[in-house]
């Protein structure tokens, strides 16, 4: 009876009983070891309900076996050891999958609580745009739980010093750095020489560089400059890595978008012209929304070509007027984004959905999707038309090939 008054009195179902002991088997599932029968079994002695874990111990974590055939882990980062496997800090409900992806995670949440448990090393990640605010976060959290990342961007002291940074806090933390200018797309074909040559593979491609807000220009391919940043030079880089991405299987491609995309005004008579406008007809907000647009119809039809390879893309909302660099072009940005910014997401949040669809185990062999706050939405109607998105990728790899063109031939 007093068994029973102290079950009552509990404060949560999970709590166990006297004489009861959690465990877990190697393949994550969890079973209840009742030290007064000398008995186990599947449910909780309590609830009623079987719990699962990840399969895999946290980044840092060692399980081993002592002369006596007594498992303990070990924590090497902290330098501790325990009997207590801690993976049962992060056991969930083993329910029947239902084909449904759950919501776990909401605007609130940081990009390193999306990672909690997960052990990433042996994952190669790049992330374009990685040396400040959403792209430094995703560079930090993916370090930080065993990755390997590479920062692609093109200035090399603000990325030798997200580096540093990173390293102090996690010393044996792996990222490096490979310069990459969108501007030029000579440069986007040296970072994927430079990659490739490294013999690396590539599991996880973000495309999360990105400009708001410029003043009319032209790239040194001759393409207007929001265009060729946010949604050609992503193209081309991603074709230069489409037979790594196919080799490293399965892998993910994630595109880094924006609600803005609702707001584009591209139709289905779509040209070079409409994309790559002249001065004339030429509108900062205009060519980011039509931007993130491609990025939208860009992303369905990668994965409409690549998911039979086992190569998956997913499209990232990361939130609204979050403060980043993204607002550098002109004073009115910043000053509307620092006024809004206790109202928005943090670059930590801001993060959470990138890294979600990065390396979340829930979208394994899942593509061809808009998130936000790691939830799936619908996008646009426009953004939905598989005749806009071929029409997209055909104009895209014309544009490319034309400045393959002036590329300087190299010595042999």
């Amino acid at each position: 009876m007093a068994a029973q008054g102290s079950i009552m009195d509990s404060d949560s179902e999970d709590e166990m009983p006297a004489g009861w002991e959690e465990r877990v088997t190697l393949e994550g599932k969890v079973y209840y070891a009742n030290h007064n029968t000398q008995g186990t079994q599947w449910t909780h002695p309590v609830s009623g309900k079987k719990k699962k874990v990840a399969g895999e111990l946290p980044y840092g974590w060692e399980r081993k076996v002592d002369s006596s055939g007594v498992v303990f882990y070990v924590d090497h980062i902290n330098e501790k050891t325990t009997f207590t496997d801690p993976r049962l800090a992060f056991a969930q409900e083993d329910k029947p999958y239902n084909g449904e992806i759950i919501q776990k995670y909401d605007a609130s949440t940081k990009a390193i609580a999306v990672l909690q448990g997960r052990d990433l090393s042996g994952k190669y990640i790049l992330v374009t745009g990685a040396n400040s605010g959403i792209g430094f976060e995703t560079v930090k959290a993916l370090a930080f739980h065993g990755a390997h990342v590479v920062m692609a961007c093109r200035n090399f002291k603000s990325a030798n010093e997200c580096i540093e940074k990173i390293n102090r806090e996690r010393p044996q933390a792996k990222v490096q750095y490979i310069n990459l200018d969108l501007t030029s797309l000579r440069s986007v074909q040296q970072c994927a020489k430079t990659y490739i040559e490294r013999g690396w593979p590539l599991h996880v491609l973000i495309l999360n560089a990105g400009v708001f807000g410029v003043a009319h220009s032209l790239t040194e391919d001759g393409y207007e400059t929001t265009f060729q940043v946010n949604h050609l030079g992503h193209f081309y880089l991603t074709q230069l890595f489409t037979q790594l991405l196919i080799k490293s299987n399965p892998a993910r491609v994630v595109v880094l978008s924006s609600e803005s995309h609702r707001f584009s005004t591209i139709d289905d008579v779509l040209s070079e012209a409409v994309l790559s406008p002249d001065i004339s007809r030429y509108s900062s907000m205009r060519a980011y929304n039509d931007s993130k647009l491609c990025n939208v119809l860009f992303s369905n039809e990668l994965q409409r070509r690549l998911c039979s390879s086992n190569v998956t893309s997913n499209v990232v909302h990361p939130g609204n007027c979050i403060n980043t660099r993204i607002s550098r072009q002109w004073w009115m940005w910043r000053l509307l984004f620092t006024i809004l910014r206790p109202f928005t997401k943090s670059t930590e949040q801001g993060a959470s959905t990138t890294v979600f669809c990065a390396v979340s185990k829930d979208l394994e062999g899942v593509g061809g999707m808009y998130w936000n706050n790691c939830c799936q939405c619908i996008s646009s109607e426009q953004s939905r038309n598989e005749k806009l998105a071929k029409k997209l990728w055909d104009i895209s790899a014309t544009m490319i090939d034309k400045a393959e063109r002036t590329f300087p031939v190299e010595s042999s």
